[in-house]
C-alpha cells in the first residue's frame, strides 16, 4: 500500500511540473520573413521592429528577404512555418489582399493560413515621372500617354504590388496604354527608373520622396484621397486629373495559422510600443506613413475588407498578371 501511494504522490508531483516545451515566449531566434528585397519600406520597417524587439526580449530577430512571384515566395515559407510565434512575415497590400485575385493559382491562402497581428503603416503612394518626360501635370502624362500608346512604360515591384495596381487603375481610369514593367521590389524598380530605363512609377513616398529631393526624379502627384503634409504642394491624381483615384499601400505583421493568441497579442502589445515610439514617429510622419494603433481583431477585419475592395478593383480593371 505504501508503494503504491508513493507512486500516487510522485506521479502527481510530475504533473504539477510545467511540460518541457512549455518555455516563455519567444524562447528562440525570431526568423522575420520580408517577401520584398532590402531597402525598400517593408524591409526598412521589419528591421526597425525587429532591433527593437530584439532589444526588448534578448532574443535575436534575423531578418530574411525572400523575394519574388510579387512576395508570393515569402509568404508560402511562412505560410507552411510552424505556428508558434517564431517565424513571422512583414505582409503587404499585395502578398494578403490583392494577390489572391490577381494571380490564377496561390500558394496559399492569405486568410485561412495566416493570423493577422498588427498593421504597421499605411504609406501614401507617390506618382513620380524620369526627368526627361516632357509633362508637368497628371493631365500632361494622360495626354501624352494617349498622343504615344504604348511608348511610356511604369514600373512596379512587382506583379501583384500596389505600385503595380496603381498603375492599372490609372491606365483604367485615364483609358492610356502604358507599358507594366515588373521588377522583384520597389528598389530595383527605382534604381532603373532613375536611370532612365523606365519613365515612371507609382511608389511609396518613403521610397522615392528622397529621390525627389534630390532632383533624381520629378514628383506628380499624390495616389492617396488627400494631399501628404509629407508633400503639401503636389496635388493628388484625383484632384488633379481622375476624381475617385486612390490607392493607399499597407504593410503589416501576420504569424502562421494556429499561432497560439497569447503569443499574437503580446506581439501585437510590442508593436504597438514600437510605432509609438519617440524614434519611430516622426520618422513616419515625414516621409508621408501613418500608424493607427489596432488589434488583431481588427487588422484581420480590415484586410477581409481590403481583399473585397481591390478583387472588385481587379475584375473591374481587367488586371491579368498570369
Amino acid at each position: 500500500m505504501k508503494t503504491l501511494l508513493a507512486g500516487v504522490w510522485l506521479a502527481a508531483s510530475f504533473a504539477a511540473l510545467p511540460a518541457a516545451d512549455a518555455q516563455p515566449y519567444p524562447n528562440k531566434p525570431i526568423r522575420f520573413i520580408v517577401p520584398f528585397p532590402a531597402g525598400g519600406i517593408a524591409d526598412v520597417m521589419a528591421r526597425v521592429i525587429g532591433q527593437k524587439l530584439t532589444d526588448a526580449w534578448n532574443q535575436p530577430v534575423v531578418v530574411e528577404n525572400r523575394a519574388g512571384a510579387g512576395g508570393n515566395i515569402g509568404a508560402e515559407i511562412v505560410a507552411k512555418s510552424p505556428p508558434d510565434g517564431h517565424t513571422l512575415i512583414m505582409g503587404s497590400i499585395g502578398t494578403h489582399a490583392v494577390n489572391v485575385s490577381l494571380f490564377s493559382k496561390m500558394p496559399y491562402d492569405p486568410v485561412r493560413d495566416f493570423a493577422p497581428v498588427a498593421l504597421v503603416i499605411q504609406a501614401e503612394g507617390l506618382l513620380v515621372l524620369h526627368p526627361s518626360v516632357p509633362v508637368k501635370t497628371v493631365k500632361e502624362l494622360i495626354a501624352l500617354a494617349r498622343a504615344r500608346p504604348g511608348q511610356l512604360a511604369y514600373a512596379s515591384a512587382g506583379n501583384g504590388t500596389a505600385s503595380h495596381l496603381a498603375g492599372e487603375l490609372f491606365k483604367s481610369m485615364a483609358k492610356v496604354d502604358i507599358v507594366h514593367i515588373p521588377y522583384k521590389g520597389n528598389v530595383p524598380a527605382i534604381t532603373d527608373l532613375i536611370g532612365g530605363q523606365t519613365s515612371m512609377i507609382f511608389a511609396t513616398m518613403p521610397t522615392v520622396l528622397p529621390q525627389v529631393k534630390a532632383g533624381k526624379l520629378r514628383a506628380l502627384a499624390v495616389a492617396s484621397a488627400q494631399r501628404s503634409p509629407a508633400a503639401p504642394d503636389v496635388p493628388t491624381i484625383a484632384e488633379a486629373a481622375l476624381p475617385g483615384f486612390e490607392v493607399t499601400n499597407w504593410i503589416g505583421v501576420f504569424a502562421p495559422a494556429g499561432t497560439p493568441a497569447d503569443i499574437v497579442a503580446r506581439l501585437n502589445a510590442e508593436i504597438m510600443r514600437i510605432m509609438r515610439l519617440p524614434d519611430v514617429q516622426p520618422r513616419l510622419a515625414n516621409e508621408g506613413a501613418k500608424f493607427a494603433p489596432n488589434t488583431p481583431h481588427e487588422f484581420a477585419a480590415f484586410q477581409k475588407s481590403e481583399i473585397a475592395k481591390w478583387g472588385k478593383v481587379i475584375r473591374d480593371a481587367r488586371v491579368v498578371t498570369d
